[in-house]
């Protein structure tokens, strides 16, 4: 009976000790990989958040130019006015140099090109007329006599 005993009570005790060395090792590990994880993440949220600050930065910028770009368009065109009441030897002159001035100023749109509206594939033959013999024929290039 005690060969029973020991048989059965060596192998509890070693299962309660396995037991209790994991769950120490659980508590103590996961909090490793927590800590290593968090420290990414807050990486990753930093590098997001500085993006962020530099694209807001970007587009104030590009907001400040296209601000300062359309001033020195209003003040080109003043000054090529000004020029053109100024310079212009007769009034003829005058007038239409105000008015290439203004009419790209008033907005007014140029017709643009427009691709094709059929979409037919090229060929890679000439076309021919029904009288015509095609290239393929046997007399095509053919004079008569």
């Amino acid at each position: 009976m005690e060969q029973t005993l020991t048989a059965w009570l060596l192998p509890a005790i070693t299962l309660v000790a396995g037991i209790a060395i994991g769950f120490l090792i659980a508590r103590l590990a996961p909090n490793a990989a927590p800590s290593r994880t968090q420290r990414q993440l807050d990486e990753i949220q930093e590098r997001f958040d500085s993006y962020q600050s530099e694209v807001v930065t970007h587009f104030n910028t590009t907001a400040n130019l296209v601000k300062k770009l359309s001033q020195t368009q209003l003040d080109v065109q003043q000054h090529l006015s000004d020029g053109a009441n100024r310079l212009a030897l007769d009034e003829l002159t005058r007038q239409r140099l105000l008015a290439t001035l203004h009419t790209e100023d008033s907005g007014e749109k140029r017709e643009r090109l427009k691709a094709p509206t059929h979409h037919e594939m090229p060929k890679d033959y000439a076309p021919k007329n029904a009288d015509v013999p095609g290239m393929l024929d046997e007399s095509y290039g053919l004079k008569n006599k």
